[in-house]
């Protein structure tokens, strides 16, 4: 087995591949044009609409990175491990091609600095030179150093030419003009221009956009893309936006329409020095371009290889295969440029350039969804450390596809039959490999379960292999107090689905089925308002333990098997604990996690927080434990509280049990920090009950764990002893739960 790649890249080179291909050849060749056609407001609006839809791919991107690690292929791993296999490598080829096309495309923009030479010779020759004669060395150049120095050249390389860049930005708005200085332009007196023309300029400018994910390519070579991909691809993309506003307004202020359709490289009448310095920065942005693209490309095909995607295994090996203590793409890198170098040989890449345009969009509004969707399933494996927002996510992809038909319909439309039919081909071939599963899973699992609410208040309303409470409470109380339902809908509301039973205690009679659809009616109308995930229903037995016993055999509303039985008792008034005491071994028979609420009359501090205890004898408790305060700190009440761990152990064990808490906390980024872990020493003086009681006296929701040993010794005494905590949630786990 080969050992791993060295990860040498830090956050800088996600942000520079992504800024230099973002301020590339668009800027300097398209952006004067589009100003004189449609005006300052209608370029504005580009803009706009540009970054509707980058942001929350940014957005998306940077949120699905921070969950879990993405390793080499970029936005192609990220697509193939939340879609599948199949689905991802139809997404990652219509991607690599976008991206080798992409370098031909840059290096033959790279031409245009060279105007002033093709000029030159014309006019003393005569002789009109292809622009293949600057565009083919230049790519036997630059494939000749990426092939023999790799990606830590291309890194040092992009370095230099990111710095040109800057210079002749800044060349550029230090320079002045007669026109503006007689124009008396500003954002009052701004035109909007030939709306009619708005998605034909945008579609000329969109590859300016398509820069914004450039760095994340570079994945497997990063140390950290936790940090390195939502750092350097946002401050990329705003940065950018910012530059592109700024220059709008410069080309608007500077030159008459007139000259800003006609003269293509009219930023270098208005830079200071211009007839140097923007030839010079043109050639940069574009080679800076390039050279990302050249970086990232090989490396999407060496995932795609990796993951066995194309049809024979000599294939998948030689493209897989790479080079050096980094695992350079050396053999995906030559496929690159050899696809790139015969583009730049026919010298004219606009036939492709509309569908390459429609790949990317298609890979960008894939990324948004799959935000949206993960956001919409509510799984507790998703917890990424930045979040971005649903809606967000949803405009995103709505604008992806809006923006595809809105370019060219007929591009579109191809684009998407090339991706059906190669997702079949693929899928032919891969039959065995199953895609779709985790995520539209989850996402259907919430989907059934508000259907299955909604059509519980609307009329009468008759697994998944990763863990999520299934919850079932029986209570004789609801009239009385709702604390029960109340913890039930905390647990319920965002990750795990709840069931409430109210028991009517007696017999099943004519009288007594009037009786529950009567109060099952009045149940749901006082619970109406409070915007519930539980599935409420009344069940009708001649007594408590029988009622457990039908109860727990009921499946969840999900179609999932119920997997936590909750028990509440008043602790102000502790005459129902006997009965849950008796029958907790019946509970326990099945394979439930068991939880036992002793709830008070007194209001619930939320802002002081939950609580979480663990002691020695709590190893198989103890995720369960956390696991409930994370998914219970989801529910809106709890949104300004924090979670608290304690644990109480041996004096020597206390730098390892906090190192193992600590790290519990951080693998499974759970939002706890450091300082609120609390490693308690024992206190041969103290019971564990006193130590309890003295920190936990003001918070909102304590969490201790219990055994069932512990309970048929102890008795209700086990209970007992708390007198000045709030709420306190006892949980007994039938096996330990995977933190991940």
């Amino acid at each position: 087995m080969p050992a791993p790649a060295k990860k040498s890249f830090s956050t800088a080179p996600v942000f520079f591949t992504a800024i230099s291909t973002i301020l590339g050849a668009i800027l300097f060749l398209r952006f004067g044009f589009a100003v004189g056609t449609l005006g300052f407001w209608g370029v504005i609006g580009i803009i706009i609409v540009g970054h509707l839809l980058t942001i929350p791919t940014a957005l998306a991107l940077s949120e699905i990175a921070t969950n879990k690690r993405v390793e080499g292929g970029g936005e192609y791993f990220i697509i193939s491990r939340s879609f599948g296999l199949n689905i991802g490598a139809t997404i990652g080829f219509a991607l690599f091609l976008s991206q080798a096309i992409s370098v031909a495309f840059y290096i033959i923009a790279f031409t245009e600095a060279f105007e002033f030479f093709f000029d030159w010779v014309a006019e003393r020759y005569e002789l009109v030179l292809p622009r293949q004669v600057i565009s083919i060395p230049s790519m036997l150049g630059l494939s000749i150093l990426i092939l023999r120095k790799g990606a830590n050249i291309g890194v040092k390389t992009l370095y230099v030419v990111v710095a040109i860049l800057f210079i002749s930005l800044v060349m550029f708005f230090l320079g002045r003009t007669d026109h503006a200085a007689s124009s008396g332009f500003s954002l009052l007196n701004a035109e909007s221009r030939n709306p009619d023309m708005f998605f034909v300029v945008f579609a000329i400018v969109f590859p300016a956009f398509t820069g914004m994910t450039a760095g994340v390519g570079l994945s497997g070579d990063l140390k950290n893309p936790k940090k390195s991909i939502p750092l350097g691809t946002i401050s990329a993309t705003l940065s950018g936006m910012i530059i592109y506003l700024f220059v709008v307004y410069k080309l608007a202020l500077s030159a008459t329409p007139a000259d800003l359709v006609d003269n293509q490289l009219i930023m270098a009448d208005i830079a200071l020095g211009g007839r140097i310095i923007i030839p010079l920065g043109l050639a940069a942005s574009t080679l800076s371009s390039a050279i990302g693209s050249v970086m990232v490309a090989p490396r999407t095909l060496q995932a795609l290889a990796g993951d066995w995607s194309f049809p024979g295994k000599r294939i998948n090996r030689f493209l897989s295969k790479g080079r050096g203590e980094t695992n350079e793409p050396f053999n995906a890198t030559l496929v690159t440029v050899i696809i790139a170098l015969f583009i730049v040989a026919i010298g004219d890449v606009n036939m492709v350039a509309g569908i390459i345009s429609m790949f990317f969009l298609v890979t960008y509004g894939t990324l948004c969804l799959i935000s949206f969707l993960h956001h919409f399933g509510s799984s507790p494996s998703y917890r990424p450390s930045f979040k971005s927002r649903w809606y967000l996510s949803l405009v995103g992809f709505v604008i992806s596809v809006w923006v595809m038909f809105k370019i060219n319909t007929w591009y579109a439309l191809a684009a998407i039959i090339i991706m059906i039919l190669l997702y079949l081909y693929i899928n032919n071939y891969h039959k065995g490999r199953k895609g779709l599963a985790s995520i539209f899973t989850n996402a259907l699992f919430q989907l059934n379960r508000s259907l299955q609410v909604y059509l519980q208040k609307t009329s009468k309303s008759p697994g998944e292999k990763e863990w999520r409470p299934s919850a079932i409470c029986i209570s004789r109380d609801t009239f009385d107090r709702d604390n029960a339902f109340q913890l039930l809908n905390w647990i319920s509301y965002k990750y795990g689905f709840g069931t409430y039973i109210h028991l009517i205690e007696g017999y099943y009679s004519k009288a007594t089925s009037e009786q529950a659809g009567q109060e099952l009616g009045k149940i749901i109308k006082n619970f109406e308002s409070l915007s519930t995930q539980v599935y409420l229903d009344t069940l009708i037995s001649p007594s408590y333990t029988s009622a457990i016993a039908q109860s727990i055999q009921l499946p969840g509303i999900s179609g999932m098997e119920n997997n936590m039985v909750i028990l509440e008792y008043d602790r102000d008034e502790p005459s129902g604990l006997n009965a849950i005491v008796e029958n907790f071994a019946l509970v326990n028979a099945g394979s439930f996690d068991v939880c036992i609420y002793g709830s008070v009359k007194r209001q619930i501090n939320f802002r002081n927080g939950i609580h979480v205890w663990i002691r020695s004898t709590d190893y198989e408790n103890s995720h369960l434990m956390i696991l409930l305060s994370f998914i219970i700190q989801g529910h809106p009440v709890w949104k300004k509280s924090k979670i608290s761990i304690f644990e109480i152990c041996e004096r020597e064990m206390e730098p390892e049990t906090r190192a193992k808490l600590n790290q519990l906390v951080t693998e499974g980024r759970l939002p706890i920090t450091s300082k609120n872990i609390q490693i308690i020493q024992k206190d041969e003086n103290r019971s564990p009950k006193s130590i309890i009681e003295t920190h936990s006296e003001s918070a909102g929701l304590v969490i201790i764990g219990f055994h069932s040993e512990q309970l048929r010794h102890d008795g209700t005494k086990m209970f007992e002893g708390y007198g000045n905590l709030g709420n306190i949630l006892f949980v007994n786990a039938h096996s330990q739960k995977e933190i991940s």
